[in-house]
């Protein structure tokens, strides 16, 4: 019964003097759906993070399962806290969820990735990356784009620059070196097994990677920087999308061929 007299007190206080008001308490109702909403998304957002943080430092021998343990409960605790703030702030600041999840999940990748980059450079064990961690690490860096394309699409172009922008070059130069990275796992895999149609592929992908992170971070730069333009960074994010897909095709058709459907 505690956390239902916890409920029904947060409600007092929310609705203030509009308690005895049938409006107030049909508003703190509301408030209370709108609330467990977005803290379900950002609960299913922060826990795809987390295997994904777990994945990768898992595959340098580092475990983080005291970290997740201690900091578990802050966690929890501060994302009720946003997800208030979100319900609150809806009218003003969200059109729709995805941009507001990109502003949320930015800086916490950021982090991630920085503090792995600080933990290969430690302990040098960037080149024993395992098969099923890069897969892991190629899912990170596929998501740091989405991030970045969604921050596009709801960025207004004569918008001045801000600390989200620069954020934003910071967790590009982390992703580009994060994929550094991993092409040397990939390339240390291939020169001691030899190549085979997974092997090829991951390095396909992360070549992609590589050379769609790098320019996008010059592209980024120079528009911190006022040398450039917000509209040169879209054009660069939308156009490149068809290399994927013809990287994807030319796994799914050629690779079977060339292997021998091995």
């Amino acid at each position: 019964h505690l956390p239902i007299a916890l409920w029904l007190a947060v409600g007092i206080a929310y609705a203030g003097h509009r308690w005895r008001e049938v409006a107030g308490r049909m508003d703190f109702i509301r408030f209370s759906g709108e609330l467990f909403i977005y803290y379900v998304l950002i609960a299913l957002g922060g826990g795809v993070l987390t295997g994904f943080m777990a994945m990768i430092f898992q595959a340098i021998g580092i475990d983080i399962e005291p970290f997740f343990e201690q900091w578990m409960p802050c966690l929890v605790g501060g994302a009720v806290i946003i997800a208030a703030w979100l319900v609150e702030a809806k009218q003003s600041v969200i059109e729709n969820m995805a941009p507001v999840l990109t502003r949320l999940f930015t800086p916490l990748v950021t982090l991630v990735l920085l503090a792995f980059l600080a933990t290969v450079a430690w302990t040098g064990r960037g080149g024993a990356i395992e098969r099923d961690a890069l897969i892991a690490f190629d899912g990170l860096l596929l998501l740091v784009l989405g991030l970045l394309l969604y921050a596009l699409s709801a960025r207004e172009a004569d918008a001045p620059v801000g600390i989200f922008d620069r954020l934003q070059l910071v967790l590009l130069v982390s992703a580009l070196v994060a994929d550094a990275v991993a092409l040397a796992a990939i390339a240390g895999r291939i020169s001691e097994f030899g190549l085979s149609p997974n092997r090829v592929a991951a390095l396909g992908v992360n070549v992609l990677l590589l050379v769609n992170l790098g320019w996008s971070t010059v592209l980024h730069a120079r528009f911190v920087r006022g040398r450039g333009t917000f509209a040169a960074l879209e054009k660069w994010q939308t156009d490149y999308l068809p290399a994927y897909a013809a990287w994807a095709a030319i796994v799914v058709v050629v690779f079977p061929v060339v292997f021998g459907y091995a």
